[in-house]
């Protein structure tokens, strides 16, 4: 199985990356963008047996990072509009929201099968909903295998439909209405056991836009079943996660990586364990580490919080990228750093046992020709 090469290299040393070969039409393509990593993130990777993959809404790229049959590090780039949030399982399943899809990927290759001898795994989209642009952001699977996503512009959990553009499935208590309003910003979807189990929320607001002045200290996490705020005073938190029976949040507006510590009451605190530098989105676990999402904070609505105090009391500068971080001492361990016009994530997953991932686009002429069959 073959087709056109859209994979970059990268190594300690920084290198030009320009944009995917076969790419889907009518998508802005970025500039140059320079991708470098630590010098051992390549072992890290062969040590977790594990590939990486992101998202970034600002190059509209699905990106995958893997490892070379010669140990170096591998980037595929797959052009997608908008891609947000991912959720992948252990079917092999890969889900992701856009800019107004929700897309299923599935890998159609067998396990001795490689697609120009390199890529063990290439993920196609087999079922896309087209759902209108809902801002959604993270998704996730439940034990049906059906997709659950945030649907931001309608301050709620839903579901694809077969007829409308979603279908509601729960709502936070102080949003009043459905109506097609970001008062909110529900962004951040943990899941546990094929059911939603916590969701982010930047405010309380249950007005148009109410977030953006909340940005500082409005910050929730809402659990689900009890419809229930449970932590509160966090700035633009994201990306909720269960592992090993914690939540951990990503303290996007301090750049901080914590733990919400519950009392008998059920009612929890934030506890930052790890600071990096950058507006964090993205988080996925693998053993003992922590794979985290940094963004610069350059837009107005990632500017004037504690964060920018942070930075300057560590006389450092905010990066983009992705810092894998040693849960047991709260240090990074390795590190891959995007500089050029690549300046905003949104969510990652770790990929477990896949070594060289990669994707078609579902608006690409290499999909046209990839017919695949149960042998």
């Amino acid at each position: 199985m073959t087709k056109p090469d859209q994979t970059q290299a990268a190594s300690a040393d920084t290198i030009v990356v320009n944009p995917a070969a076969g790419s889907a039409k009518n998508i802005p393509r970025p500039e140059q963008t320079h991708f470098s990593v630590s010098s051992g993130f390549a072992q890290r990777l062969a040590k977790m047996q594990a590939s990486l993959s992101f998202t970034s809404y600002q190059s509209n790229q699905l990106y995958f990072v893997g490892l070379k049959s010669d140990g170096g590090v591998n980037i595929h780039q797959t052009m997608i509009r908008k891609p947000m949030g991912l959720s992948y399982d252990r079917n092999q399943t890969l889900t992701l929201s856009s800019a107004y899809q929700i897309m299923r990927f599935e890998n159609v290759l067998e396990p001795q099968e490689r697609v120009n001898q390199v890529f063990d795994t290439c993920f196609v989209p087999r079922l896309v909903h087209v759902t209108g642009n809902l801002d959604a952001h993270d998704v996730g699977v439940d034990t049906h295998g059906s997709a659950i996503f945030v649907n931001t512009r309608f301050n709620c959990l839903a579901r694809p439909s077969t007829r409308h553009s979603f279908e509601e499935i729960w709502r936070p208590h102080f949003i009043s209405a459905l109506v097609n309003e970001d008062r909110c910003h529900l962004n951040g979807l943990a899941m546990e056991d094929g059911a939603p189990k916590y969701v982010t929320a930047i405010s309380r607001s249950d007005t148009i836009d109410g977030w953006r002045d909340r940005r500082a200290d409005g910050g929730v996490v809402i659990d689900v079943a009890q419809n229930k705020v449970v932590c509160e005073g966090l700035s633009m938190p994201h990306s909720p996660r269960m592992y090993k029976g914690d939540l951990w949040v990503l303290n996007s507006g301090t750049g901080e990586l914590g733990v919400v510590a519950f009392n008998t009451a059920g009612q929890g605190r934030f506890e930052p364990r790890v600071f990096c530098p950058g507006f964090l989105r993205g988080l996925s676990f693998h053993g003992n580490l922590a794979i985290v999402g940094l963004s610069k904070p350059r837009y107005q609505r990632f500017e004037g919080l504690e964060l920018d105090a942070k930075l300057q009391a560590t006389d450092s500068e905010p990066w983009c990228g992705l810092q894998i971080i040693d849960l047991d001492t709260g240090t990074c361990v390795d590190w891959l750093r995007i500089d050029g016009a690549v300046a905003e994530l949104y969510d990652l997953e770790v990929l477990p046992e896949k070594t060289c991932p990669m994707a078609i686009a579902p608006e690409s002429p290499e999909i046209i020709n990839l017919i695949t069959h149960a042998k």
